[in-house]
């Protein structure tokens, strides 16, 4: 049997990553390791300043007591794994919103897959984009990403991981149900169109604070291929494969000259 290694950012409670887990039990071992509460928007933050504990809630499932999604996939591949052994796949989610374009960059889901492959492990990201922010995301369910994810991972270990080392999968399920999907398209990355929503409130003490927003998933219209924006709006999973060379390698001869 494969092996499978879960982690997500919203919380070993989240009901993605338990749709998750149900979805992909017919394929494999499942070992669970996610943050006791929700790491969104945390990127790839390890924790160096104070010390972390696993905390065994049932067989082969785990919280990691303030954990990071990072922490996750670090600490259980020292911890739970004997050495010489790894999971065959890592998979992060169901994230409860989009994880598209440049918030990528922001992402606790996709950066737990990005720790996989680091460490040399095929890894998927998986978010369930949402209509709007305020729509209830449990309340839709998460048919279309358990029959979606089930599908790629069934693929993956009937032949291969298609991406080479240090390259993940970021998969982004449409707000639709099942039966209305178009099938999964392959897309860049798009570019977000940002904002920059910060409230201001009072304490009942009269300090001053602020609570960052969640702006509106917009995007501007990239010319000449599909994006994953585009993809999922015109009701398509779209999977995107994303490498963590950041480098901008078209620059570089233009930089060599300008120096």
């Amino acid at each position: 049997m494969k092996h499978i290694l879960i982690t997500n950012d919203d919380g070993f409670e989240s009901k993605g990553l338990h749709a998750l887990v149900e979805a992909l039990k017919p394929l494999g071992n499942i070992t669970v390791v996610a943050p006791t509460v929700e790491k969104s928007a945390c990127g790839h933050s390890l924790t160096l300043t104070r010390p972390l504990r696993f905390i065994e809630l049932d067989d082969d499932f785990f919280k990691l007591d303030d954990g990071t999604p990072t922490d996750c996939v670090f600490l259980a591949l020292n911890k739970l794994f004997a050495e010489g052994s790894k999971p065959d796949l890592v998979i992060s989610g169901i994230n409860k919103g989009a994880n598209m374009g440049e918030d990528i960059t922001y992402s606790g889901t996709a950066s737990a897959a990005m720790e996989a492959v680091l460490q040399g492990i095929p890894a998927i990201a998986v978010s369930q984009v949402c209509i709007d922010k305020c729509q209830n995301v449990d309340d839709m369910g998460y048919d279309l990403a358990m029959q979606s994810i089930a599908t790629l991972v069934s693929r993956i270990f009937e032949d291969k991981f298609p991406l080479p080392e240090r390259k993940f999968l970021n998969i982004n399920i449409p707000p639709i149900q099942a039966d209305e999907c178009k099938g999964f398209k392959i897309t860049r990355a798009g570019k977000r169109a940002y904002g920059n929503d910060a409230h201001v409130h009072w304490n009942p003490r009269g300090h001053e604070y602020y609570w960052i927003g969640l702006p509106r998933l917009d995007w501007h219209i990239t010319e000449g291929h599909i994006t994953d924006f585009e993809a999922v709006d015109q009701g398509y999973v779209s999977i995107t494969p994303v490498h963590l060379d950041m480098t901008s390698h078209n620059d570089i001869q233009t930089l060599e000259q300008w120096l």
